[in-house]
């Protein structure tokens, strides 16, 4: 079986640490780079339900893609719900590991398994890396729609592939305008407003679209907008990071059990429609499989 080192070193080269931005915080967490790994868990929440579920599986690393400690801290007491998951994470000899704004901009990354996860074909990114020479890493994808549908069937497209949450996927826009081009980016999107208005695309679907910046990007162009869920639109690359350890076990010989957690993180729980119609509930549970992408 591996050391914890060389799986880590595997990962680094998946999504090389020193892409990240400098605000982010990656790379490994807790862990004794000697220690043997035979089960890895990918989440994108480093939370304690994860942390639990990690402890439960048996495995000897969790990856996820949202960090524990993003801006820093001065403890890590049990008393603290985060001091609480590295508590448990350290006394059951499991790893932390995290891939974040590293594995956003990787060729393929997070954008990539979101575009994959609605059926969408990429032909670049929304904003490129200017140190990629081949220009296909980057922020975000552009993708077309193949055949083209219009905004109701392609919003319904999202809402049934990607996983279900209490907030589903909200629209902007003609539900019968004709959606050809798409861009995507995974977690919050509205910074990247300028990009997507200059690539002339027909809709836009990322996560966590606020107010204002929605409402000015709609008064500056006809750009369609589906906001999704921000765990939702992440949540693919789990399974495309398993797929991508997976190759790397087999191609070494390492034979590692690899698992994705189906648990919904998602902080929000329930949605309330108006009082025309009934509200609904998404109570935090195991992903349901008719909800995972296809």
């Amino acid at each position: 079986m591996p050391r914890l080192s060389e799986v880590i070193a595997a990962l680094d080269a998946l999504w090389p640490p020193e892409r990240a931005e400098s605000w982010d915080a990656v790379g490994m967490v807790c862990g004794d780079p000697d220690a043997e790994v035979t089960r890895v868990m990918f989440a994108v929440d480093p939370v304690q339900e994860i942390v639990d579920e990690a402890v439960k599986l048996g495995a000897n690393l969790l990856v996820t893609h949202h960090p524990l400690y993003l801006r820093g801290t001065t403890t890590v007491s049990a008393g603290t719900f985060k001091g609480r998951a590295v508590h448990t994470l350290i006394k059951n000899d499991i790893a932390l590991h995290v891939a974040h704004t590293n594995a956003d901009t990787a060729d393929p990354g997070v954008s990539d398994a979101l575009a994959g996860a609605l059926g969408l074909k990429v032909t670049g990114p929304l904003v490129p890396d200017p140190t990629d020479p081949q220009g296909r890493r980057g922020l975000g994808r552009i993708c077309e729609l193949d055949p083209p549908a219009t905004l109701r069937h392609f919003a319904a497209r999202a809402a049934a592939r990607l996983p279900a949450t209490a907030q589903g996927v909200r629209v902007a826009g003609d539900p019968d305008a004709i959606v050809r081009t798409v861009a995507v980016s995974g977690g919050s999107g509205d910074g990247l407003f300028a990009d997507v208005r200059a690539a002339g695309v027909d809709v836009y679907l990322t996560a966590d679209l606020r107010h204002h910046p929605a409402s000015e990007a709609r008064a500056q162009s006809p750009l369609a907008l589906l906001d999704a869920a921000h765990w939702a639109t992440e949540w693919p690359w789990c399974e495309l990071a398993a797929a991508q350890l997976d190759e790397i076990s087999d191609r070494n010989g390492w034979d590692l059990r690899v698992h994705v957690s189906t648990q919904v993180t998602d902080p929000w729980t329930s949605h309330h429609a108006p009082s025309s119609a009934l509200p609904t509930s998404a109570p935090r549970a195991p992903l349901d499989p008719s909800g995972a992408p296809n």
